[in-house]
């Protein structure tokens, strides 16, 4: 193992292929038996579900806005430290970050990490332009860490055309291409792909996507460029963070609620809470004997019938909501703790109600992107007055809801929503744990103290038992 072995790939913009190629370059090379550790660049969560899928590894978020740059080294030097290499995914294009900088940036990430990276690049309808294009990129901050170009959507014979120019104009080595006449692709909606457990035969794709990398693709070549980075030495990202208690932690995991940070699940196995899965979709209650629920980010809205429907579950979190159980419901989940979600055709579908508001879809996207939470009033989370960092992305509006944090974007906007409680967080925004180590501590702390008053022993056995609440 070649420790710190490590590529980026990044692109000139949305739209033009990363996802694509670096779903093709980890499906070559975990076909040839390499363990590779994924990366995906800012507050994603559908692209590292590819990653996992493909190579049957937790892809990890690199989040430069969220962190500071040792503790992203910290992170990122963490997850790599058994792999044979590391990839990161770009986000948008290579030099897009926060506003008008590149906080946040795959530039800004490859430089933190030392990475050195490639650009996909999509030359159809350019000739001498796409060498100006790639030059400039190059060239744009004194050390760009681009080191290479892979090139998208061409037919196989412009390909020596395309790379003899460039080469010779740039300077950078062209590392191969996927091929215009591909029928791959993977499909959309409006947060996003389609996530990987949906999308229709996933498998064959892949398949096809690693055959023409390791076809197209010179993936020795991007190895040997992986194996210039210097080496890394591994940093324990947690050693901070120690039990503080012996809880269950029931987390909302299906095709509806599957929008999670992978560190933030590792944070709260640190401090003491054992990951007990649950599908508010499938499953008719609760699991036994738990001590906090987490229900993420999804798509409420694509299941909402199927969520309002499955009544049991539904009374069952609103019952061990009302007997103190700590709950933290994130976007998605933050809906489904409403008391209903209106679809785009208007239909109106009940959800658990342990929380005011009712939830419209709407054709436009919402308050996007990074935001500073101020509380309002003591919670889950935190004092009044205190602060914390998180991401919002969503198509829906909430009526009547609370208003128990003061949302801004830095130097924009603010406005208030979700609601605080003792037991609750329920907000849009999405918490990433690592740069607010102290909500994780106050969420394990309150389902220990769950754990030790004197509650049930059998908190929610059955759906009778919760029926009964009705």
């Amino acid at each position: 193992m070649d420790r710190g072995k490590r590529l980026m790939i990044g692109g000139t913009q949305s739209g033009c292929g990363k996802t694509t190629v670096t779903a093709a370059v980890l499906a070559a090379l975990t076909a040839r038996k390499m363990k590779l550790a994924p990366y995906k660049c800012g507050p994603d969560y559908i692209d590292p579900m590819f990653h996992r899928r493909i190579t049957g590894t937790p892809s990890i978020n690199l989040d430069s806005v969220f962190l500071e740059p040792e503790k992203l080294r910290k992170i990122f030097a963490w997850h790599m430290k058994e792999s044979d290499m590391a990839v990161i995914e770009g986000v948008m294009g290579y030099y897009d970050g926060q506003g008008k900088g590149d906080r946040g940036s795959s530039y800004h990430v490859a430089s933190i990490t030392k990475t050195p990276a490639v650009l996909v690049v999509r030359p159809e309808g350019t000739s001498l332009s796409a060498a100006a294009m790639v030059q400039g990129f190059k060239n744009f901050r004194e050390e760009s860490m681009l080191r290479g170009v892979i090139l998208n959507g061409i037919r196989e014979g412009m390909y020596p055309f395309y790379r003899e120019m460039i080469e010779a104009e740039t300077g950078l080595k062209v590392y191969g291409f996927l091929p215009k006449e591909s029928n791959v692709f993977l499909e959309s909606r409006h947060l996003g792909l389609v996530t990987a457990a949906e999308q229709e035969s996933l498998s064959e794709k892949l398949a096809l996507l690693g055959a023409m990398a390791e076809k197209y693709i010179d993936l020795d070549g991007l190895i040997g460029l992986a194996g210039t980075a210097e080496p890394f030495e591994p940093m324990d990202a947690f050693g901070e963070f120690s039990p503080m208690g012996n809880v269950r932690l029931a987390v909302a995991l299906d095709e509806a609620f599957c929008f999670y940070y992978e560190d933030n699940l590792e944070m709260l196995r640190r401090l003491g809470a054992e990951i007990i899965p649950f599908s508010p979709l499938h499953d008719a209650c609760l699991p036994e004997h738990i001590h906090g629920i987490y229900i993420g980010g999804g798509y409420p809205e694509i299941y909402a019938e199927r969520l309002s429907e499955n009544e049991s579950m539904r009374m069952d979190i609103l019952r061990a909501g009302r007997q103190g159980l700590p709950i933290i419901g994130e976007c998605g989940g933050y809906m489904y703790l409403c008391e209903s979600i209106q679809a785009p055709r208007d239909k109106v579908y009940p959800m658990v109600g342990l929380v005011s508001g009712k939830c419209r879809m709407t054709e436009k996207l919402g308050p996007f992107g990074y935001v500073r939470g101020i509380c309002r009033k003591d919670s889950l989370i935190g004092k009044a007055g205190e602060t914390f960092a998180a991401h919002e992305f969503h198509y829906s509006r909430m009526a009547d809801g609370g208003e128990d944090f003061l949302l801004a974007k830095p130097g924009r906007r603010s406005w208030s929503g979700g609601t605080a409680g003792r037991n609750i967080y329920a907000a849009y925004p999405h918490l990433y744990f690592y740069a607010n180590p102290e909500i994780p501590k106050r969420f394990v702390g309150a389902m220990e103290a769950f754990r030790q008053a004197e509650q049930p022993a059998a908190l929610i056995r059955h759906p009778g038992l919760a029926m009964e609440e009705k």
